[in-house]
């Protein structure tokens, strides 16, 4: 229900009372004067009254708000008049001189103003306009009751039907113009009461005027400026008409980007079509990207994965933490996976080779992600046979350098040969995975993957089993060399450096590789990632007993690999016992083979020996000196043995005499069956007392001379 707002009533001058009246002499008013002509249906007088009163109160200084508040009424009126009779271009002009609240008049296009006003919403009118308003419930019913009754009907009537059209038009064209000239209004006077509210109004409906209208470049204009335009109220209206473009730039303006990339989306899905969007998917890509928000970004990531796997795992990866939990990536991996396979096996090796994550699960599933890999590059008879002839050219020949260089330089670069690749260094380079659930992968294809099957069982502690494969499968005497020195690792830091350089696999590289110092970041890594690997340490036992396993390997061979046991023993001489060795040897073998190790042995064990003589006569000719030195030192000296300090309390007489005695050290004298005092200077203590020194002192002599092999042996 409006709330009615009353005009002002008219003032009399003149009043005449008479015994039981009052009467009053009132001027006609603009009011009375304008209901009078309404009456007469003379609406173009009542124009021509309205003008004349406002030209009127435009030449005043100073204007009553009252005289105002009629000319308002009057226009009103006028307006709602001229509006019943489809007069509608009229009717918008004295709608708008006449102030009216937009509101009302959007009320008769219940098309246009959806849900923008509720129930209990109300607006203020005046009394008299609100009795003048039409009584119908929208424009088209006041242009039906309008139109003329034709045959058959008023409604099915071609002339009827023309005349509604046009009609319609140019009632939507009046509301359009009443509305821009209040938008104007709105833009310049803030004060007005509930600006807000008009301003959400008006916008709305006027862009929905526009989308009807097919005015694109208004519609464009209207969005481009600041404007309050509902967006609940306009979206259906533009996803309808197919104006996506102009719905985005919407969103963009009030920051909804939930929506926004819906809308994107929907796009490129081909539910929406407008032509005027164009490569939405990049624009989400970028809007993505911009915002960094990892929440949206991983709400999006399954859907983008589908549509561009290389650039959403690029994204995705761009935005992640280094301080994420293993729980997290596991579930984001699943989520990936769910979506596409093929981006799931690429962010898992992320995770694990760039980020560096300590994860064994993520490790184990690497792992067995690389030896299925490996199998479907086997399953190709192509690369079976390539791989099958590499290993063939190997063995067959006798080489220096490891058969993972040997393969890395001598293959052509292909898909195949960087898996193959990636797999031997990640299995190498990882502690964190099962190399048991991953050897019984690989056991069918053991004749051709031997040197990860050697790995493998490097990593298992099957020491001899993997130098075996070395060997006598392999025929890699460099890397099973190399597998001692290194306490069990097929692949050195340095070879695993130069394959990935030669062939772009730093980062795997860089398992093997020891760690770079503290405050460089390893090539291939990604910031803030953990180490995995440190720089290792071989025990020298562990070392002694992997060369002795090594030589068993070697000798189990027969003649065969008796050069390289040769060589070996030629290399390998200060980690092995002659006597250990020698034990082995098979009967049969030369003894050309052990003589140069044997001799090499000897050669060392009697340097040894002379250097021990050496290094003892040096210790002796020291020890001389400094006895030497020390001597007449000694000699000024002298020797005093004190005994310590004791407690004579509760102590006998005769106990003290005896213990006196026993020593012989106060007195100097001698006690027998103990020692005489070698106190120097007992003689003259004793001759200051008045007592003879003579007997008391017995005399050393210590001459270099006659003990001329006494010394500290420090050599022996």
């Amino acid at each position: 229900m409006a709330t009615l707002q009353y005009p002002n009533f008219p003032r009399a001058n003149v009043l005449v009372i008479g015994s039981d009246t009052v009467h009053a002499l009132l001027p006609s008013t603009l009011i009375s004067q304008a209901d009078a002509l309404l009456l007469a249906h003379r609406l173009e007088d009542v124009a021509d009254l309205v003008e004349q009163q406002r030209k009127k109160l435009q030449s005043m200084l100073n204007v009553e708000r009252h005289d105002l508040d009629e000319l308002r009424y009057v226009n009103q009126l006028l307006g709602f008049q001229c509006f019943t009779e489809t007069l509608f271009e009229d009717a918008g002009n004295r709608l708008y001189e006449g102030e009216l609240d937009p509101r009302v008049l959007i009320s008769y296009y219940p098309e246009l103003r959806g849900d923008l006003f509720a129930e209990d919403d109300t607006v203020d009118i005046m009394a008299g306009v609100a009795e003048h308003m039409p009584q119908e419930d929208s424009v088209d019913d006041i242009i039906r009751n309008y139109s003329p009754h034709l045959h058959p009907n008023t409604r099915e009537a071609p002339p009827a039907v023309e005349l509604r059209a046009i009609l319609s038009m140019t009632a939507r064209d009046m509301l359009e113009a009443f509305l821009r000239k209040w938008r104007r209004k709105l833009a310049v006077e803030a004060a007005t009461p509930n600006v807000e509210v008009l301003r959400t109004v008006v916008d709305t409906v006027l862009a929905k005027l526009h989308v009807s209208a097919g005015k694109l470049p208004d519609l464009h204009g209207l969005i481009d400026q600041p404007n309050s335009v509902l967006l609940s109220e306009i979206a259906p209206v533009l996803v309808e008409s197919r104006h996506i473009g102009v719905l985005t730039k919407l969103y963009r303006q009030h920051s909804d980007d939930a929506k926004l990339l819906d809308a994107w989306a929907k796009l490129v899905d081909g539910e929406w079509m407008d032509a005027e969007v164009q490569d939405p998917l990049t624009r989400i890509f970028d809007l993505l990207s911009e915002k960094k928000d990892r929440a949206l970004i991983q709400r999006w990531i399954p859907w983008l994965i589908k549509k561009d796997s290389e650039r959403a795992l690029k994204l995705l990866l761009s935005t992640m933490s280094a301080k994420r939990k293993a729980e997290d990536d596991r579930a984001l991996l699943q989520q990936i996976r769910e979506a596409s396979p093929a981006a799931g096996a690429q962010l898992l090796e992320h995770l694990v080779i760039q980020r560096r994550s300590t994860d064994p699960e993520l490790h184990s599933q690497l792992a067995a992600a690389y030896a299925d890999q490996l199998l479907s590059c086997l399953a190709d008879d192509s690369i079976l046979k390539l791989w099958r002839a590499k290993a063939a050219s190997y063995t067959s020949s006798r080489n220096e350098t490891p058969f993972i260089s040997y393969f890395s330089t001598t293959t052509p670069d292909s898909e195949s040969k960087r898996t193959r690749l990636k797999t031997i260094l990640f299995l190498q380079g990882s502690t964190l995975y099962d190399p048991a659930a991953i050897r019984s992968r690989l056991d069918a294809h053991a004749k051709i993957l031997k040197l990860e099957l050697a790995v493998l069982e490097g990593k298992l502690g099957n020491h001899r089993s993997a130098l075996s494969i070395l060997v006598h499968d392999l025929n890699d005497s460099t890397s099973a060399e190399a597998y001692c020195t290194l306490g069990g690792e097929v692949v050195p830091a340095k070879t695993a450096q130069q394959i990935g350089e030669r062939s772009n696999l730093q980062p795997w590289a860089a398992l093997v590789a020891p760690l770079a110092s503290p405050g460089k970041q390893g090539q291939g890594q990604a910031k803030g990632a953990p180490q995995l690997k440190k720089t290792k340490t071989v025990d020298e036992e562990v070392k002694k007993d992997l060369v002795m396993t090594l030589l068993e390997v070697y000798m189990s061979g027969g003649e065969a690999t008796a050069d390289r046991t040769a060589k070996l023993l030629n290399s390998q001489a200060m980690n092995l016992d002659v006597l250990d060795v020698i034990g082995k040897i098979p009967p049969e073998w030369s003894l050309r083979i052990l003589s140069t190790f044997i001799t090499r042995s000897f050669r060392r064990t009697l340097h040894g020996r002379h250097e021990g003589q050496i290094v003892k006569a040096i210790s002796q000719g020291q020890n001389l000196a400094v006895r030497e030195h020390a001597w007449l030192i000694l000699r000024e000296e002298g020797a005093v043995v004190e005994e310590p300090a004791s407690d004579d309390e509760g102590q006998e007489e005769g106990e003290v005499e005896v213990e006196e005695k026993k020593l012989g050290l106060e007195l100097g004298e001698r006690v027998e069956g103990q020692p005489a005092s070698f106190n120097e200077k007992l003689g003259l203590q004793l001759s200051e007392n008045g007592e003879d020194a003579e007997e008391s002192v017995v005399d050393i002599s210590v001459s270099p001379q006659s003990h001329p092999t006494v010394g500290y042996d420090v050599g022996t």
